[in-house]
């Protein structure tokens, strides 16, 4: 039987309204001229909530006389920048899917994301446009590439401002339509597009509201990455919802991640464990006032509870608080309340509204393991993604009739309803928060010409970080001199963008595998726990 884990709090109304007017609908009207955007740069450009609704419904206008219309799918591929939520809002108010593309990916993956989107627009900065010109010409059928800056031949957002075109009067079926196209691995192989419809990215907005209120007196630095519905849910939607200001930056950097924080006297800030190590242990902090920091959550990838108790310690702040959720959750399933007192260290949450769990035995499939007990973490809620785009086999694999989505996390719940992820069934591996399939890797591997058999998992530096490590086998006639890790190395980082770099190399005589051919990635973990046991330094106190 059964065994369902249900939210203390009370159900929420679903939201059955577009992104951009769940976000955006009272934003002039409520907050008017106060300071919606900040590029946290040198802090010289912002944007109002009464500019930020005028500029997403002006390019919805110049999208839409373009030619865009309902249905199509446009690409943004850009860093974080203040002009990003006006480009995603104007093109969900214009009918179209966004799907987010990494700034970083190198023109063969992102014309992979064109082409399996049936993307025909793309949104760039001048800066990527070599990389999304040439991603266009090898996929072909794009109607046109816009740029958020300036670029000779490139009609930019900033020129729709001044549009007279009509704004487009679409009707959107929240429950249907669909707002975002991400790309996800899921528990295992390539990236796939997720499908997260209106209705659910606006309802995980409101199941979140109860965890981490915000409101117009809050200030949130926005280093996430947007184009990951982690940054784009917590950095964009759930502050301009509220009427919070957002001070932006493109890419974390120390220095300048610190001076925004002591300038623009952020209150609240939304990290991976990367920047949680950084801010617990880095000598620099020291040299900024940081005063102004109320909370700090952490969410993404996993979060040693003793690293998190020194980040608070040294910062003054409560305990940090965690999130857990996923792609294809929209993304949020459990958050620690910043109300909460004394959470128990190391729980990533309790269940938001609407939301329910099953953990499910690791050792007699289909039967739920009981409070206390390791098991498979299985999520049920309006959350919940529509499916894997154009892959219902994959889409059927990830959900049951039922409507259960199997998270590929192993955890437990504690009697209080804390859920802890303990490990990943699933072998994605999370590089600082960046999602690397170690199928893409392994395919890009065996087309080397000296390499025989490859395997890759995560494993972890000296910095904590998890890395991509390979675990190759060579050719019978290639010898070491032939084929040397720097070699293999620098072969794939001249292929893949450069969070899905390989960061380590070992040669063995064969890699383990099943009868099935399946790579025996926990015994590749094992070796390597067994290689570093007796080196691993003591963790923090």
């Amino acid at each position: 039987m059964a065994h369902v884990f249900r939210s203390d709090y009370p159900d929420v109304q679903p939201l059955d309204t577009a992104i951009h007017d769940a976000v955006l609908g009272q934003a002039a009207e409520e907050f008017g001229d106060r300071v919606a955007l900040i590029d946290g740069t040198d802090g010289s450009n912002r944007l109002t909530y009464r500019q930020l609704d005028s500029f997403h419904r002006k390019i919805a206008a110049g999208l839409a006389a373009a030619g865009l219309v309902k249905g199509d799918v446009l690409a943004l591929h850009s860093p974080n920048t203040i002009a990003y939520p006006a480009v995603f809002f104007g093109a969900t108010r214009a009918g179209a899917t966004v799907t987010t593309a990494h700034p970083l990916a190198t023109a063969e993956e992102f014309a992979g994301q064109l082409r399996d989107s049936s993307a025909r627009w793309i949104v760039t900065v001048s800066p990527l446009l070599n990389t999304a010109r040439r991603a266009a010409e090898l996929v072909g059928g794009i109607e046109e590439i816009f740029v958020c800056d300036h670029a000779e031949g490139h009609t930019s957002v900033l020129d729709m401002l001044t549009t007279t075109a009509p704004e487009p009067m679409v009707t959107i079926d929240p429950a249907e339509d669909i707002a975002a196209l991400p790309y996800s691995s899921g528990t295992t192989g390539t990236p796939k597009g997720v499908m997260l419809t209106h209705r659910s990215i606006a309802t995980n907005l409101e199941q979140l509201r109860p965890f981490v209120p915000m409101g117009t007196n809050s200030r949130i630095l926005a280093v996430l990455p947007f184009f990951h519905i982690y940054g784009l849910t917590a950095l964009v939607n759930a502050p301009l919802r509220s009427g919070a200001t957002v001070v932006v930056l493109p890419r974390f950097d120390l220095a300048q991640f610190l001076t925004a924080i002591e300038t623009h006297r952020i209150t609240g800030l939304y990290v991976a464990p990367p920047i949680v190590l950084a801010l617990a242990k880095h000598p620099v902090v020291d040299r900024y006032d940081l005063s102004s920091l109320e909370y700090i959550v952490s969410s993404a990838a996993p979060l040693d509870a003793e690293l998190a108790a020194a980040c608070s310690r040294r910062l003054g702040l409560p305990p940090l608080r965690q999130a857990y959720g996923m792609t294809e959750l929209s993304p949020g399933t459990h958050v620690v309340p910043l109300a909460a007192q004394n959470p128990p260290p190391g729980a990533v949450g309790t269940l938001l509204p609407n939301t329910e769990m099953r953990i499910v035995s690791l050792d007699a499939p289909g039967e739920d393991a009981g409070t206390g007990t390791d098991g498979e973490i299985l999520i049920r809620g309006p959350q919940v993604m529509k499916g894997y785009l154009g892959r219902p086999e994959a889409t059927a694999a990830m959900i049951d009739p039922d409507g259960w989505l199997r998270t590929g996390d192993i955890g437990r719940v504690d009697e209080d309803g804390w859920l802890f992820v303990v490990d990943r069934v699933k072998e994605l591996i999370k590089y600082k928060g960046y999602q690397v399939a170690p199928a893409e890797l392994e395919a890009l591997l065996l087309g080397h010409a000296s390499i025989a058999d490859a395997a890759v998992i995560g494993v972890d530096d000296a910095e904590g970080n998890e890395v991509p490590k390979a675990f190759l086998v060579r050719r019978p006639t290639v010898t070491p001199v032939d084929l040397t890790a720097d070699d293999v190395m620098s072969y794939v980082t001249e292929r893949v963008a450069p969070y899905k770099k390989i960061r380590q190399v070992e040669f063995i005589d064969a890699v383990p595998r099943a009868v099935s051919g399946k790579i025996l990635r926990r015994e590749l973990r094992d070796r390597e726990k067994a290689r570093t046991a007796p080196d691993t330094p003591e963790k923090t106190p």
